[in-house]
C-alpha cells in the first residue's frame, strides 16, 4: 500500500489547496499523539489520509474503507500532503508518475452510486467476482458483444490493468467495480442476469464466514438469475468444493452440477500453475428455476432534524448494538475542529458489515464522504442510529 515515513508532521490550516489536490478538515483520534485523518478531495474523489504517530517515524498512509481507485490518485495525494505542509520524507514507496494515459480515456471504472442511481438493464447481464488477472472477463467479453459484463474486484493492481485492456482492445461492453460482491447484489434488478461466475475464489478455510459462496449470497444470485441462469464456482479447493455443495443444497428446491478437471476456453495464469502441479479443479454450477419479485427497500439515510448532544459519541462508543437484522458497533471516535466530532462504525448484516463515518457538526449528522450501500440492513441499521443518537 502507497505510504509516506515522515520525520516529522506538520498539519495544514484548512481547507487548503496544493495544485489539483484540496485538504478540507482534519479528524483527530481521541488521543491526539496517535494521529489524525485528513479529509482529501481530488479529481472529483473524496477520501482520508491517515497519519499515525509511530514514535520516531510518522507514517503517511491511505484510509482503507474510503481509499480511491486508481492508485495514482493516492499517491499524488500522499505527495502534495507532504510537500503543502512541509512534512520532510524519510523515506516511501511512492513514485510521482502521471496518470497512466490509458485510464484517463475509458469510462469504464464505476462506483457503486452508478449502480444504485440507474442500474443498467437494457440487456442481459453477466457478472465476475473477484476477476484478478481478468483473462477469462476480458475474453467472455469479446466473445459475446451483446451482453453487458461486470467485473467485480478489490485489489487495485488488478484493476488497472483490466482497464487498461479495456482501453487497449476496445471493448465497449465491459464495466468494472471496485465493490464486495456480497453488498453488490443488491443492487441489482431480479431476472436479468444470465451468468455469474465465481472463478478460484479465496477459500477462506481458518475464516469460511468471509467466503463469498454462502446461503445469503446464493439467494441473492437466484433472485437476480434469470430462469435458466447459471451460478458458476471453479475452484481448485476440495474444502470449497464441499461447501458450495453443501450451500447449493440448502434451498428446498435447487438444481446444481458438478464436473471435475472440465477444460474451458480461457484460463488463468494460477490454473495453468495448478494444473501442472495435477491439483483438481472443481465445477459446480447453481442453476435458476424461478422466477423473483423485486425487492422492496423503503427508506434513506438522513438523519432526522434536531440536536445532537455532544456526549452521545462517548454513550455510542461504549456498547455494540445487535439485532435480528444485523448491528451497529463504533469503531473509533474523532475530534474535528473545535466543537466537531465523527465516528466511524461498523454496521449493517453480521456476514456483512460495512464501515463508515459520520461527521457531526453544530448538532446534525451526515454520513461523509459517502453514503453507505442500500442494503436492508444497513437501512434497518441507519433507523437505529438516528434512533440512537437523538436518543
Amino acid at each position: 500500500m502507497p505510504h509516506l515515513n515522515l520525520e516529522s508532521f506538520h498539519p495544514l490550516t484548512f481547507p487548503a489547496h496544493c495544485g489539483e489536490v484540496e485538504f478540507l478538515f482534519q479528524a483527530n483520534y481521541k488521543n491526539r499523539d496517535e494521529g489524525a485523518l485528513i479529509a482529501t478531495r481530488y479529481k472529483g474523489k473524496e477520501f482520508f489520509l491517515v497519519y499515525k504517530n509511530n514514535g520516531i517515524k510518522k507514517l503517511l498512509k491511505s484510509d482503507k474503507v474510503t481509499r480511491p481507485s486508481p492508485n495514482f490518485l493516492l499517491k499524488h495525494a500522499l505527495l502534495a500532503y507532504a510537500k503543502c505542509s512541509g512534512s520532510p520524507v524519510l523515506d516511501s514507496n511512492v513514485d510521482n508518475a502521471p496518470e497512466n494515459a490509458h485510464l484517463k480515456t475509458h469510462d469504464a471504472l464505476k462506483s457503486i452510486q452508478f449502480f444504485a442511481d440507474n442500474f443498467p438493464k437494457e440487456r442481459e447481464v453477466r457478472i465476475e467476482v473477484g476477476f484478478g488477472s481478468a483473462r477469462h472477463l476480458l475474453h467472455q467479453a469479446l466473445a459475446n458483444p451483446d451482453v453487458l459484463f461486470i467485473g467485480l474486484e478489490i485489489h487495485k493492481p488488478s484493476i488497472e490493468q483490466a482497464l487498461k485492456q479495456i482501453v487497449i482492445q476496445n471493448i465497449t461492453n465491459l464495466m468494472i467495480l471496485d465493490y464486495d460482491a456480497r453488498l453488490f447484489l443488491e443492487f441489482v434488478p431480479s431476472n436479468i442476469v444470465g451468468k455469474i461466475y465465481v472463478h478460484f475464489p479465496v477459500p477462506w478455510d481458518k475464516k469460511p464466514h468471509r467466503r463469498v459462496i454462502s446461503e445469503a449470497f446464493l439467494k441473492e444470485s437466484e433472485r437476480v438469475l434469470r430462469v435458466g441462469g447459471t451460478l458458476e464456482l471453479r475452484t481448485d479447493s476440495e474444502n470449497y468444493y464441499r461447501f458450495a455443495l453443501e450451500t447449493f443444497s440448502s434451498p428446498r428446491q435447487s438444481r446444481f452440477d458438478v464436473r471435475k478437471n472440465q477444460e474451458i476456453a480461457i484460463v488463468s495464469k494460477y490454473e495453468d500453475r495448478w494444473k501442472k502441479q495435477e491439483k483438481n479443479i472443481y465445477d459446480v454450477t447453481f442453476t435458476c428455476d424461478v422466477e423473483s419479485p423485486e425487492p422492496d427497500m423503503v427508506g434513506d439515510f438522513t438523519f432526522s432534524e434536531g440536536n445532537i448532544d455532544a456526549a452521545v459519541v462517548n454513550r455510542l462508543s461504549k456498547e455494540t448494538y445487535k439485532r435480528e437484522w444485523g448491528f451497529i458497533h463504533v469503531e473509533r471516535t474523532f475530534s474535528v475542529g473545535d466543537n466537531g466530532s465523527m465516528i466511524r462504525i461498523a454496521m449493517g448484516s453480521f456476514d456483512r458489515p460495512e464501515s463508515t463515518y459520520v461527521l457531526i457538526e453544530n448538532g446534525t449528522a451526515r454520513y461523509y464522504p459517502s453514503l453507505p450501500v442500500r442494503s436492508s440492513a444497513n437501512l434497518n441499521a441507519h433507523i437505529l442510529l438516528d434512533e440512537l443518537i437523538h436518543g
